[in-house]
């Protein structure tokens, strides 16, 4: 007789399981974002995970075709027809299908945040999932760089209320412009201009050694994947290095506070042109209105190594960046880099309609944010967050249990009576798997008493790190206290530091 398989308990390659203090910790933050993106009256719209891949369509991170980097499936319709559909990768191009779909009924301009999963069907790595958690806020219909500016003002203000202070954090600045005008200023092909940006935007992670080689043949990673280069010339190369160089503008007229750009081409053999021109005065004029509201220059800076890679940023580019150090998966100290980014995206909701609609939005990368703050010990779910666990010390008894348990959730306290089959140490050690704040104990002695036990698994914690042996441990009955049996939920609600 034939046995059945067991199978392998495994996740695929790129895919996390999320454990009860991730999500409680994911949903701390996203209040806190969500806070602020309300308080500059940006309202919630929700987009399915599914969009037709046509509506992706070529605008897909690090791939020219929209079959390649995202999740496909084909739609078998009921007349033998068959369309492909494609689990979306980021939040903003359905949203600019959404707004196209429902341009007469909205208000113009349009203000919403998303907060969902997104898909990318790449090779996973540390830190590189397949499936990670976006939160997105975006104005459309707003040409204006006060709509740019007012990205770069919120996200600074996310960072604060995330507990970030003040010299953490920066948000960046630049404009695809001036990059697409240089590019064009020396000769680069335009065909070639995407693979150079995206080569660019490594620079935080590769520095300027690792995208000289992008610019280049290409580059070998630690894997030994190999990345074609953009095969630039290696004067050209040069020439743009000199304008990371240039790492601050001089953003406003007369205002000497940052190197101005153009004098640093000084000698270049770039030609100027007036798309590069174009994209300074939109830099300078974002940067205007983020001076004239106080957020320059300490939260948000001028910066021409921020270019984004992903095709559909048609100007003004944006990145938060986390200044201070953090220790990696080998302890080492280090700059953790950017938690989020955006720009202007003016052609993505024209692609559907015969008018061009302006656009411009941020989106904060959730699980990558999280694990900094987490790191930084901004972002850490209390001790003692779960329920209150009520012990069965008498099987007979279950229902007093039952009673004591259906009396602190009338209270609003959350609480459990345990469903095992153990006994009391097994049961105390569920208590501290389930990180119970309090454990209550009631056996026969304190029911004849008319009392119960209620056990403070916090402060046992603390007071048992000073107990030299498990004897006087055992009696100390640490952290433990008794209580009138009527008196539980009084004691229970006050010993959690809550409201009478």
């Amino acid at each position: 007789m034939a046995t059945e398989k067991t199978l392998k308990a495994r996740s695929p390659r790129g895919f996390a399981d999320r454990s009860a203090a991730d999500i409680r910790a994911t949903e701390e933050m996203v209040a806190k974002i969500r806070a602020v993106y309300e308080r500059y009256g940006f309202e919630p719209v929700e987009t399915p995970l599914v969009e037709f891949t046509e509506s992706l369509g070529k605008f897909l991170p690090d791939q020219d075709r929209p079959n390649e980097g995202v999740f496909s499936f084909r739609d078998e319709g009921d007349d033998d027809s068959s369309e492909w559909l494609s689990l979306r990768y980021d939040l903003t191009a359905p949203l600019a299908r959404y707004v196209a779909q429902n341009y007469e009924r909205l208000p113009k301009p349009y203000r919403s945040y998303r907060l969902g999963w997104v898909f990318r069907n790449e090779k996973p790595g540390p830190g590189r999932f397949r499936q990670f958690m976006q939160f997105d806020a975006d104005t459309v219909g707003a040409a204006s760089p006060a709509a740019d500016a007012e990205m770069c003002m919120m996200m600074a203000d996310v960072m604060e209320a995330l507990g970030i202070k003040r010299g953490d954090y920066v948000i960046k600045v630049n404009n695809r412009k001036i990059w697409n005008g240089a590019l064009d200023g020396l000769g680069i092909a335009s065909a070639k201009h995407l693979t150079v940006l995206r080569a660019i935007d490594k620079y935080d992670r590769l520095q300027l050694g690792g995208v000289r080689e992008l610019l280049g043949r290409g580059r070998k990673d630690e894997s030994g994947d190999f990345t074609p280069g953009a095969g630039l010339e290696p004067e050209t190369i040069s020439e743009i290095e000199r304008l990371l160089a240039a790492k601050e503008i001089d953003v406003l007229s007369g205002a000497k506070t940052n190197v101005n750009q153009l004098d640093v081409l000084e000698g270049s053999r770039l030609t100027v042109n007036q798309a590069y021109r174009t994209g300074l005065d939109e830099v300078r004029a974002i940067a205007s209105h983020c001076v004239s509201a106080g957020y320059m220059t300490d939260r948000i800076t001028i910066d021409p190594s921020v270019v984004r890679g992903l095709e559909y940023y048609t100007g003004a580019v944006f990145e938060a960046e986390l200044l201070a150090e953090i220790p990696n998966e080998k302890g080492q100290p280090v700059v953790f880099g950017s938690v989020g980014g955006g720009g202007r995206y003016d052609g993505l909701v024209g692609r559907f309609m015969k008018e061009n609609v302006p656009a411009t939005g941020f989106s904060i990368g959730v699980s990558r944010l999280q694990a900094a703050l987490s790191a930084l010990g901004k972002l850490k779910t209390a001790v003692g967050s779960g329920p209150v666990v009520v012990l069965v010390m008498d099987k007979a008894r279950t229902g007093d249990y039952q009673k004591m348990v259906a009396d602190l959730r009338a209270a609003g306290i959350p609480a459990e009576m345990y469903l095992g089959d153990s006994g009391m140490r097994a049961q105390m050690k569920y208590a501290d798997k389930r990180d119970a704040p309090l454990v209550v104990i009631q056996g026969g002695d304190e029911k004849a008493k008319g009392i119960v036990q209620v056990k403070d698994m916090r402060e046992g914690k603390a007071l048992a790190a000073g107990v030299a042996d498990h004897e006087t441990y055992r009696e100390a009955r640490l952290g433990q206290g008794e209580v009138p049996e009527g008196e539980l939920v009084a004691a229970v609600t006050r010993m959690l530091g809550r409201a009478p």
